[in-house]
């Protein structure tokens, strides 16, 4: 190993790591401990601190490059991504949910930390368009999913493009739970699939309470599409890292943001 790449400074390393990233499109923890001489304890260190700067994308085992703009990742290497942090926004969000209640989840990762957390609930009626949320909660017995109907996209797992939003509307929906790609004051909430904000969108206006479900990640980027301006979310609950400017200028709009 050539001697200038192991003694590099911190942040020297860190600029040599998301190089390589970003001309590979992708790095594995391994192969970045090899190369540059020094434990994978603090290669992930390095490449989440890149991750909460927004120039990588944290997967399982490593890394992939974030500067080709909004894309969208697969639902399985989402449901690798702040794994951590969406299980506590997911049991936070459960505990909001009540026996009797009739609620939406989106196909989102964040979305599946929720469902993980409702099977013991009585008499709860869960709309999705997410087919890993209605795989989830196929044992609970106390739980009545109504999968809405539509065209399978099968990197999201997800139901689009029916003419689903006219059938919900025999329901009562107290609570809607929504992921999002990004979310700004400008843009609102926003997703990267076109077909996935036509579903969120008129979902959002039959919703008591529009939350959303958000890790830090996801703060001050914006996607394709907008689903719902911040003057329709009611509530965002997120992780600790999210930024702290961010987070007061939500609140400064009226938007409550809980942060577990």
């Amino acid at each position: 190993m050539p001697e200038a790449i192991r003694d590099l400074f911190l942040e020297e390393r860190r600029q040599e790591i998301l190089d390589r990233i970003n001309q590979a499109g992708r790095a594995s923890v391994a192969d970045l401990s090899q190369q540059f001489g020094v434990s994978e304890v603090t290669i992930r260190a390095d490449l989440q601190a890149l991750s909460e700067r927004n120039l990588v994308v944290r997967t399982h085992g490593g890394a992939i490059s974030s500067i080709r703009g909004p894309y969208e990742l697969s639902l399985a290497t989402r449901r690798q991504q702040q794994v951590i942090e969406k299980g506590r926004i997911g049991a936070a969000a459960a505990t909001m949910v009540a026996d009797g209640d009739a609620i939406f989840l989106d196909s989102s990762s964040t979305a599946l930390a929720i469902a993980q957390n409702l099977k013991n609930c009585r008499d709860l009626t869960v709309i999705t368009n997410g087919l890993t949320i209605a795989q989830e909660l196929i044992d609970a017995h106390g739980v009545l999913v109504v999968l809405i109907g539509g065209t399978l996209r099968r990197e999201t797992a997800s139901l689009v493009g029916g003419d689903a939003p006219e059938g919900l509307r025999r329901f009562n929906i107290r609570k809607g739970f929504f992921g999002a790609h990004g979310i700004s004051i400008a843009e609102g909430l926003t997703d990267v699939s076109l077909a996935e904000a036509e579903v969120k969108r008129p979902v959002v206006a039959m919703c008591r309470q529009a939350i959303a479900v958000l890790d830090a990640t996801k703060w001050g980027r914006a996607g394709l599409a907008s689903f719902a301006s911040l003057e329709q979310v009611h509530r965002v609950i997120t992780d600790a890292y999210a930024p702290a400017d961010l987070v007061t200028q939500a609140r400064a709009v009226g938007v409550e943001v809980v942060v577990v």
